[in-house]
Parts: structure tokens; C-alpha cells; sequence
């Protein structure tokens, strides 16, 4: 081997710090010399007895980097890298979000509070609400991270306690842990046995009454939600709450007439908001393909009348359409 060549390369993770991996530790205690480069902490290397290089690499030594593209690594007789939990790249986008709100980050970033980022998450949820009813795995990907962009940006704003007691990401995750946990007791603690996903749907809503305590059986119900939805909502709660049927709104306004139908959908197990985001969406696919082959007949498609519509609404489209006239 090369005398510039180390036998043993340890790659350490930037992201867990004063971490050594286990599989180093044969290497590192029965090696005559261990070099930290550069980039290796001070109390990673003083834990580990390392020297800084200073002259050629001693052809027996073991090198300590966190930089995996390290020009010891292509020639080392064997590389040991730092197992890194599943969801630590997270710790780069805690990091970054974090730098970007600090003194000498982003002037905008900067300025946000809870309320301005309010639009964001509803349109970023709406996006990803669309990239999984249109199956774009892509788009899911990008979309996920940005409705997770929010979760940080709001946890960063609480750490700086400018509007109430601060909290910070962790306390945001360690609830979450909490949360899951003490609704699982089935799976966690052991002490319980649910075997069907609608019994587990009732254990988890009496197990969050019991933490909440609500009061109603319609407590806890976003009521900033689409109507749709909503009204949904509301039909699921109550009817788990054995209220009849026959007492749901169903007045003759209109209101009660759409919250009868989105109920009727939600008792037979229709998920009534997908069903109109659905029609809505085709509905808007047509009226494109209507316009478009309006303007290849030289019409302005902004400059329809009715005749010309029906002219050209896809026929494959339009018996409902017709039928209704």
C-alpha cells in the first residue's frame, strides 16, 4: 500500500456529532497511530486519541473524516461508516431552517410570524392534497417536503416565545411520540387487543376524548375546513355518538339540502369531498378540451356563447349535460 494511503478510513456523520460507530472501535484501540483530519471535531478526536496529520499519512494509521469523499477512502483497505437513524437527514432541514431565520439569514424568513404563513400551509397542503389524487409520485415527494417546511417554520417561530411560552421542534416531536404512543396501547403497552381498523378508529377517538376531555361529541372538529368536509365531519361524529338520522340538518334552504346530501354520502361510506374535488376537477378538464378545440376552429374561446359551447363540449362529456337541460 501507498505510505499516503491510510489502512482504515472511519467516515463519522456531520449530523450526530460526537458519534463514533461501533465497528470502528477494534481499529481505533489496536492501531498504532489515529489521524483526525480537519473536519473531525476537537472532542471527537480527543475521545478517539487522535493527532491532526501533520506531514505524510502513516501507511498503518486509521483516518477519522466526515467527508465521504475523502481521498483516502478510494485506496483504504476498509471503510467504516456511522449508521444513521432513519429520519436523520431531518436534522439538516431543522439545521438549515434555523439559518435561515437567524441573524445573517433571510430577510424574509426573518419577518414571518404564525399568521403570515398561514396561506402557505393551506395552499402547500392543497398541493400535496392534488399530487396524491393525480398519482404524481414526483410531485408527492416535492409536496410532502413542503407541507413539512411549514411544521418547521412554525416550530422555529414558537422557539423564539414572541407571541407566548416558546417551544421549539423537539417538544413538537416528543407530543407527537407521546401522542401516538399513549393511542396504541395495544401496540406499545401491550395491554389491550384491536384486530380491525374500525375498532382501532373508535379506541382512538374514546382515547382522545378521555385526554382532552371534551365535553361533545363534535369538540375537537376543525371547523375551518372545507364545508364539504366538514359537514362530513360532523355526520361521523354524531352518528358514533348514535344520533338518529332523521335529526341531521335537512331544511329546505340550501344549505341544509348540501349538508343532507354530504351526509347521506358519509353514512354509505362515500367520502363526499373527494367525490365533488372530483367532479369539479373533470368538470374543469372539460371546459379546457371545449376551449381548446374552440380556438382550433378559430373561435375566441373567451368569446363563447352557448351555441358555440355545446358546439364543441366533448361529446363523451356531455350527455349529462344534456340531459339536464
Amino acid at each position: 500500500m501507498s505510505a499516503e494511503v491510510p489502512r482504515t478510513v472511519v467516515v463519522l456523520s456531520p449530523r450526530l456529532g460526537a458519534v463514533l460507530p461501533a465497528a470502528a472501535l477494534p481499529a481505533l484501540r489496536t492501531a498504532p497511530v489515529v489521524i483526525a483530519a480537519a473536519d473531525v471535531p476537537a472532542e471527537v478526536a480527543d475521545a478517539a486519541g487522535a493527532e491532526r496529520l501533520d506531514g505524510p499519512l502513516p501507511a498503518d494509521a486509521v483516518l477519522l473524516t466526515t467527508d465521504p469523499a475523502h481521498p483516502a477512502v478510494a485506496g483504504a483497505d476498509e471503510v467504516i461508516t456511522t449508521p444513521e437513524p432513519a429520519g436523520a437527514a431531518l436534522l439538516d432541514a431543522v439545521a438549515v431552517m434555523d439559518r435561515l431565520r437567524s441573524p445573517g439569514g433571510c430577510p424574509w424568513d426573518a419577518e414571518q410570524t404564525h399568521a403570515s404563513l398561514l396561506q402557505y400551509l393551506v395552499e402547500e397542503s392543497y398541493e400535496l392534497y392534488q399530487a396524491i389524487e393525480d398519482g404524481d409520485r414526483e410531485a408527492l415527494r416535492e409536496e410532502l417536503g413542503d407541507v413539512l417546511l411549514q411544521v418547521l417554520f412554525h416550530s422555529r417561530v414558537a422557539c423564539e416565545g414572541a407571541d407566548g411560552e416558546p417551544f421549539d421542534i423537539d417538544d413538537v416531536a416528543g407530543e407527537l411520540v407521546a401522542k401516538l404512543v399513549g393511542r396504541h396501547p395495544h401496540v406499545f403497552a401491550g395491554t389491550e387487543r384491536i384486530d380491525t381498523a374500525e375498532r382501532q378508529q373508535h379506541r382512538w377517538e374514546e382515547l382522545k376524548r378521555v385526554e382532552k376531555q371534551r365535553e361533545s361529541s363534535v369538540d375537537g372538529v376543525p371547523l375551518g375546513q372545507p364545508a364539504v368536509a366538514l359537514a362530513a365531519k360532523l355526520t361521523s361524529r354524531t352518528a358514533r355518538a348514535g344520533l338518529p338520522a332523521d335529526l341531521l340538518p335537512a331544511g329546505p334552504a340550501v344549505g341544509d339540502q348540501l349538508f343532507a346530501l354530504a351526509a347521506r354520502a358519509k353514512l354509505a361510506g362515500v367520502d363526499p369531498e373527494a367525490e365533488l374535488r372530483g367532479t369539479a376537477r373533470r368538470f374543469a378538464d372539460t371546459v379546457r378540451d371545449a376551449e381548446r378545440a374552440a380556438r382550433e376552429s378559430g373561435h375566441d374561446p373567451h368569446a363563447l356563447d352557448a351555441e358555440t359551447w355545446h358546439r364543441h363540449w366533448p361529446a363523451s362529456r356531455g350527455d349529462s349535460v344534456r340531459e339536464s337541460r
